[in-house]
């Protein structure tokens, strides 16, 4: 399975506990506390990441990653966003820096001064 289909999939479940709470859930515990629980817990899992991020654990870092993730995907459903909400801003981003690299490029070649040397 590859990070999109994973990451589709994990959403879809979200989804479902967002529209169908389950007893003893936790994803159904978040939505229930709403908001301000969330992003407590975004905060958390984001300093568990950085503190992992600093050892040389793999494993445990990417458990942070994950958690880290899950509740990110928490917060968006809450939201009322999805994974093509974040998709289309990645891709107006890479289109931005394209085209500044291209305008940069074409600025100097539009400059440049060519060192010509006469004897």
């Amino acid at each position: 399975m590859n990070i999109g289909e994973a990451l589709a999939e994990e959403f879809a479940v979200i989804k479902n506990r967002q529209q169908n709470p389950g007893e003893g859930s936790y994803t159904s515990y978040l939505f229930k506390k709403g908001t301000d629980k969330i992003l407590k817990k975004i905060g958390e899992e984001a300093t568990e990441t950085v503190i992992a991020g600093k050892g040389d654990n793999d494993e445990e870092l990417i458990g942070e990653i994950c958690d880290l993730i899950f509740h990110t995907e928490v917060l968006m459903a809450q939201r009322g966003l999805n994974w093509d909400d974040v998709a289309k801003e990645l891709t107006q981003r890479r289109q931005k820096e394209n085209m500044n690299v291209e305008k940069e490029a074409k600025r100097k070649a539009e400059n440049r001064t060519d060192e010509c040397k006469i004897s």
